[in-house]
């Protein structure tokens, strides 16, 4: 993710810098009228089209050999666009990257702008009709969220505190969530989504075209072998299949080119032998997000 912080990052990861939260970026940006019309059409990011071209089907024609080509070099173009005039329908500029819980944590307690909400997810709705709040958004995007009532409690008790919304994540993410932080549109930041794969939109659009629409985290998972006692109850917490059981060594493996960073397994760690360490000073997977 370099590029981004470079950018962005002024001098460090993207999504710590806090001009990025500010209202007064917001406002440079005219990020009200962007996130108003991107939220209350939100339904057709998932129907969006890639040069009047459908993404129905769309695996199929990313595959082709020169429309393909054009068509994912166009994709790739609207998620990152930092133009002014970008399309708020098709969410242009609005791209993540996976976080683990302590930065989750320093982003809602010092960072995001008031008012804070918890909203319904918007993925789980449209995937499979079930209405579950663990969005967090913040600044601009929550004053626009609260006026649609799809996305909002029916009592009407979206707003919660910087306490509240770090013990909430931290509740996802011993649930098995992982979070991620967004730009919306770059470079205003102003959500944590509490992701599943395959759910998240994100998510899918990465695993299933390769497009970037989030990127893993700066870390990645290593694991103490003298600590682990081979219980292997984080396997089946990994949402990417890059830790597995080796009996004969009566311990876990972490492939580090499938591990995207999030920390979720750690939860499951009787004897914390699991660490996050930066995804830079790991040679095989360096520049890799």
């Amino acid at each position: 993710m370099c590029n981004w912080c470079t950018k962005h990052g002024a001098g460090k990861k993207w999504y710590m810098n806090a001009r990025n939260y500010s209202n007064e970026l917001a406002n440079e940006m005219r990020a009200k009228e962007y996130l108003t019309e991107q939220w209350t059409n939100f339904e057709q990011v998932y129907i969006r089209k890639i040069m009047g071209i459908s993404s129905v089907d769309l695996g199929y024609k990313l595959k082709l050999p020169i429309i393909g080509k054009v068509l994912r070099w166009q994709a790739e173009r609207m998620i990152h666009s930092e133009a002014m005039k970008r399309n708020p329908k098709r969410a242009d500029g609005h791209f993540g990257q996976v976080i683990p819980l302590e930065e989750a944590k320093i982003i809602l307690g010092n960072l995001a702008a008031e008012p804070i909400i918890e909203n319904y997810c918007m993925c789980r709705w449209m995937q499979r009709g079930v209405k579950e709040r663990c969005c967090i958004n913040f600044g601009v995007l929550s004053t626009v969220i609260e006026k649609l009532p799809r996305f909002i409690p029916e009592n009407n008790t979206a707003r919660i505190s910087r306490d509240e919304a770090m013990k909430r994540i931290e509740q996802h993410n011993r649930k098995g969530y992982v979070a991620s932080v967004w730009f919306q549109p770059v470079p205003y930041i102003n959500a944590i989504c509490s992701c599943e794969n395959p759910e998240c939109g994100g998510m899918r659009l990465r695993s299933d075209f390769g497009l970037h629409t989030v990127y893993k985290a700066e870390y990645v998972m290593q694991v103490a072998d003298e600590e682990c006692d081979g219980c292997a109850l984080c396997v089946a917490k990994c949402q990417y299949g890059a830790i597995r059981y080796i009996p004969s060594m009566r311990r876990v493996i972490i492939d580090p080119k499938k591990c995207w960073g999030c920390g979720v397994c750690r939860h499951m760690c009787r004897h914390e032998a699991l660490k996050l360490v930066p995804r830079e000073e790991v040679a095989v997977v360096r520049g890799m997000y």
